[in-house]
């Protein structure tokens, strides 16, 4: 009897797990991947969307397109988890797993920061691009503040693009001379994996001429008065603010005692938790070192789980253990992309080697792109 492998999330993580079992296990896993939404976007695409470059129906993947054998997708919502004896209760109904991978990503907490809901944008969600290309179609001039609301977060080049494309935008729309750029972000310095990678964005910034404010974190705007309010007291005001939102883990995982400090913390070596046969990968696991939310590390963990699950029902050696490896690629405007290739876990410090940005590394981004949504979607 075939071994069944619920994955619950579908995105780097699911889809590459499900994908890596199908072609690997074929006749000896059936697998289930769950998740509450009918279509799978990259976050670079929000991007694309935000600047009115691509719709939001022209950046979906719907996940009715996935073919692979031994794979069935399920719109659920998951509502209640029991890592104990692998049991997922849904909206639909109940599943039971031989083997229970969490994927589920990070949410959301838009009501963390008072006043972002209602006065505030932000491009992490589909619909949140859309009204910041809206808002954006009507912004004349003024003060831009792109602040970092919280760690974790999804992405760490994220909020830097955003600055790089919104002074891209700025300039082509002729008012770039009206408008005062500012970010601030909780952490000592952007992108902070090495001083060297850092510094690359920090030098976008000043070139582009984008005030940095580091160790600024933003604690709610006042919308009526366009004013944010910051930790230490100060003040910011802001005829425009684009926020990156606080990010925390789906409420399910809270009650299921899987969550500890908020996220789900594993064995980094091979993303297993304290419970038999489950795992958890990608943006909501946590491990004692920092390997960032993003979906390129999401997806390599995947790999090594889904090696793992082979060599459990096998009985043959596990695979070598996860390494926290992956490229980031990151927009600077004018069509140019940077890539980082970096390293968190081999050594026992992180590893990166920064490629200043460049024609050809927008290049190799696309084809990034086009070969997971072939390899996941066959298109």
């Amino acid at each position: 009897m075939k071994r069944h492998v619920l994955i619950l999330g579908a995105g780097f993580a699911g889809l590459e797990l499900a994908t890596r079992l199908s072609e690997t296990l074929p006749d000896a896993v059936r697998i289930t991947l769950l998740d509450r939404n009918d279509s799978f976007q990259f976050g670079f695409s929000k991007l694309e969307v935000m600047l009115g470059r691509e719709s939001a129906d022209g950046v979906r993947m719907p996940y009715r397109d996935i073919a692979k054998e031994g794979v069935e997708f399920r719109q659920e919502t998951v509502v209640g988890i029991d890592p104990v004896a692998r049991r997922v209760a849904t909206d639909v109904g109940v599943h039971d797993a031989d083997f229970l991978i969490v994927a589920m990503g990070a949410d959301y907490d838009m009501a963390a920061t008072p006043g972002l809901e209602t006065g505030g944008h932000e491009y992490y969600t589909l619909a949140g691009a859309e009204r910041l290309r809206d808002a954006l179609a009507e912004f004349e001039g003024g003060r831009v503040l792109v602040s970092v609301l919280g760690q974790p977060f999804k992405c760490p080049p994220a909020p830097f693009e955003g600055s790089f494309l919104l002074h891209e935008h700025f300039t082509r729309q002729g008012i770039r001379d009206a408008v005062h750029m500012a970010t601030t972000f909780p952490m000592q310095r952007p992108v902070p994996v090495t001083g060297e990678v850092s510094q690359m964005f920090r030098d976008g910034l000043a070139a582009r001429g984008i005030e940095e404010l580091p160790q600024r974190l933003v604690t709610s705007i006042d919308p009526a008065v366009r004013m944010a309010h910051l930790k230490t007291g100060e003040t910011m005001p802001y005829d425009l603010f684009v926020g990156i939102p606080v990010h925390r883990a789906p409420d399910p995982l809270a009650a299921s005692g899987l969550a500890v400090d908020g996220w789900v913390p594993v064995d980094q070596t091979n993303l297993r938790t304290r419970f038999p046969n489950v795992y958890a990968v990608g943006d909501v696991s946590s491990g004692p070192r920092t390997v960032p939310k993003a979906g390129i590390f999401a997806e390599s963990a995947a790999l090594v789980v889904a090696d793992e699950i082979a060599a459990e029902i096998s009985g043959e050696e596990p695979p070598a253990p996860y390494e926290g490896w992956g490229i980031c690629y990151a927009e600077f405007g004018g069509g140019l992309v940077s890539k980082v290739e970096v390293n968190f876990l081999r050594g026992p410090s992180p590893v990166a080697a920064r490629n200043e940005p460049s024609l050809a590394y927008a290049a190799e981004k696309a084809e990034f792109a086009a070969t997971r949504r072939a390899r996941w979607f066959g298109a």
